[in-house]
């Protein structure tokens, strides 16, 4: 794969199944280099797979189909190439959309009520007087912001406190009734006016905090909604449910104990009527979020019970609950670069899938289905009957020879991970590439960044470390107080391990990279390893002084990882280290991190440029943290375009493949 392909990689996600199990609807999109965007729309698939996904919608980009709960209709989310999304529903047959929404900030998410009579949906609700609200009044010449807690701002939203996420509702109407038309000027009060257009939706959430995940009640009564309402809510980490009714505007009642330690995430309600949600426990200190494992709980009354192994995690990719029947709910569960397919109830659980990465599931009828990644796909739709029937052929995509390696570490401990090889005999140079988090993890699925790497004639090494997730809590908690020890040790014992299994792997030619987390782990490396040829360091977490008031996360990633004594800190800090790199190392960061923000890199950079090391840095405007995996498309190609370019410098590709046409220099 060159980084021109980007728009080649189709991915489905959000499956919907028909009431009656016959037909799964889901979006499908990619990026696209000309409107330098993600496009794409609603397909629908019948069950059986006896005929090819069809095009339901012609939108700029169309997501998150749902169908209402008779099945004559489809709500979905619509975006414009400037507009965010707004709520839309179409006949589940196919026809002209109709308009539910005209969010100044756009939709978040929704739910179908069980009675079909109305939609919740999540919006974030502008201050009077910013974000537009005031036609002519621009951001520069809005009010200044006064602030009392250090918790206002999130990466690729940016400030929050002066638009919080709230819940509304709307009734969908008749969408066979005559549209409306624009009235046209009149001195004469006697033509009236239009008949109404988009319908008014009924905000029934306020305050100042963000509702996260919501769910309808099954008799349509109200939903339960996470949230963080608690007094003590700007200085911990955790989450509680609430019960907001459509009866009126008022206090939402609190579900969860007062003294829980849990954060919600998901939630679910059944037809039956069982409360079920995702949670991590946030321990005595209310804060201690490292390497938790996600797992699914269920409350009855006002009694909370987990329902999976505490080493079971059931966050991150596909990270949220849908209804399975009348008791029981669908999960994803993530373990050692795969997912799981879990369906539980309050009286056990049943494996339905695994083998692949999950990214989104539902169910209808005897229908269960699935959006999945894998080795050879970027992602397809799948029914679950026993196996996995794919259905659709989306992002089928040639990929590289890739082999799954476990290595034993210098204490004993096994290393998990992947080698990708390109095409020829070698020896390859070959990459350390690590994952940022650090309690996320690589997956065994196709990896854009690996194919445009190896596309261009390199050995990609990767692998999950102690803190990574999907191993276990003890796993994930191992590097508390001590990053860049053990896992450190886990990545280059790995490295070396791949490098004595495979001959096709150079040992004399290494590079190094990594983004965020991943970042920090390079950083920290080339500062004591001189092995590597050339790095690369993005977006960074590269010096934790810095860090509190200036990450969205500032105020306790650093104070849970590495502690909170200054000297404990500087231990750990690739800034406090960064005399000792002699590697050339290009710094590649976006403007608008603010999880990682920008002077992370500018501090760094400054350092290596007046140390003499041969440096470079890279700025994306208009870009934050996740310009990697969602920022605009020509970016992303500029991205591959400079990594490769730099890395052709200090580890030039011979007699192999141009690293940006793909053209065989050996070819006549």
């Amino acid at each position: 794969m060159k980084a021109a392909d980007l728009p080649l990689l189709w991915s489905v996600s959000s499956p919907s199944v028909s009431p009656d199990g016959s037909t799964i609807a889901f979006s499908a999109t990619h990026p696209d280099l000309d409107a330098d965007a993600y496009v794409g729309q609603i397909f629908t698939v019948p069950a059986d797979g006896s005929r090819p996904a069809s095009r339901l919608t012609r939108g700029f980009r169309d997501t998150s189909p749902a169908y209402s709960p008779d099945g004559s209709l489809l709500a979905f989310l619509r975006s414009g190439a400037k507009d965010p999304a707004q709520l839309y529903v179409v006949p589940a047959q196919g026809g002209e959309a109709v308009q539910l929404s005209d969010r100044t900030l756009g939709v978040a998410a929704f739910e179908w009520a069980p009675d079909g009579a109305s939609i919740a949906f999540a919006s974030r609700e502008p201050e009077h007087g910013r974000y537009g609200t005031v036609e002519g009044l621009e951001a520069p010449s809005e009010a200044p912001r006064h602030l009392t807690s250090v918790r206002y701002k999130s990466n690729g939203t940016g400030y929050i406190r002066d638009r919080r996420r709230q819940l509304f509702v709307v009734t969908p109407g008749d969408v066979d009734a005559e549209p409306a038309y624009p009235a046209a000027p009149s001195a004469d009060d006697r033509w009236g006016s239009a008949r109404p257009g988009i319908p008014q939706a009924r905000q029934l959430t306020v305050g100042d905090a963000d509702h996260g995940a919501f769910a309808w009640l099954p008799d349509s009564s109200g939903l339960v909604v996470a949230a963080a309402l608690h007094e003590s809510r700007e200085s911990d980490l955790r989450a509680h449910l609430y019960s907001v009714y459509l009866s009126g505007l008022g206090t939402p009642t609190r579900l969860t104990p007062e003294d829980s330690t849990l954060a919600v995430g998901a939630v679910a309600v059944t037809p039956s009527g069982t409360i079920f949600f995702t949670a991590q426990d946030m321990g005595e200190s209310h804060s201690d979020f490292i390497g938790r494992s996600t797992g699914v709980f269920s409350l009855e009354g006002a009694t909370v019970t987990r329902l999976t192994l505490l080493d079971r995690d059931f966050g991150e990719a596909g990270a949220y609950l849908s209804t399975n029947g009348d008791d029981a709910v669908l999960a994803v569960e993530r373990l050692r670069g795969r997912s799981r397919l879990v369906s539980i109830t309050v009286a056990g659980s049943q494996i339905l899938a695994e083998g692949v990465v999950i990214s989104g599931q539902a169910s209808g009828g005897k229908t269960v289905a699935i959006a999945y990644s894998d080795e050879r796909s970027n992602g397809e739709i799948a029914v679950v009957d026993g196996g996995l029937r794919t259905i659709t052929s989306f992002g089928q995509v040639p990929a590289v020879e890739t082999r799954e390696l476990t290595v034993t570490g210098r204490d004993g401990y096994p290393v998990h991970g992947w080698v990708s090889v390109p095409e020829g005999e070698g020896p390859h140079p070959t990459l350390l590439m690590i994952h940022g988090g650090p309690f996320a993890s690589y997956y065994q699925h196709f990896f854009d960044e690996v194919e445009v790497l190896a596309g261009a004639g390199y050995a990609v090494v990767y692998c999950n470390p102690r803190g990574s997730a999907g191993y276990g809590e003890d796993h994930g908690r191992a590097i508390i107080e001590r990053m860049g020890t053990l896992d450190h040790a886990d990545v280059i014992d790995f490295l070396e391990g791949a490098l004595a299994s495979d001959d096709r792997l150079d040992a004399t030619r290494l590079g190094i990279l990594g983004g965020s987390y991943g970042g920090y782990l390079a950083a920290w490396t080339i500062a004591h390893d001189d092995r590597f040829a050339a790095a690369i360091v993005e977006r960074g977490f590269l010096d934790p002084e810095a860090f509190p008031g200036t990450s969205d996360i500032g105020d306790f990633f650093g104070r849970e990882y590495l502690g909170t004594e200054r000297e404990q800190v500087r231990a750990q800090s690739p800034q406090a280290v960064v005399d000792s790199v002699s590697t050339p190392t290009f710094v590649i960061h976006s403007e608008q991190d603010l999880r990682c923000p920008l002077g992370q890199a500018e501090r760094y950079f400054a350092s290596l440029q007046a140390n003499g090391v041969e440096s470079e840095l890279l700025i994306f405007p208009g870009e934050n943290h996740e310009l990697s995996r969602s920022g605009r498309p020509r970016h992303r190609v500029q991205r591959f375009d400079a990594m490769l370019d730099w890395f052709n410098r200090y580890l030039p590709v011979t007699g192999t493949v141009d690293i940006h046409t793909g053209d065989d220099s050996r070819a006549m």
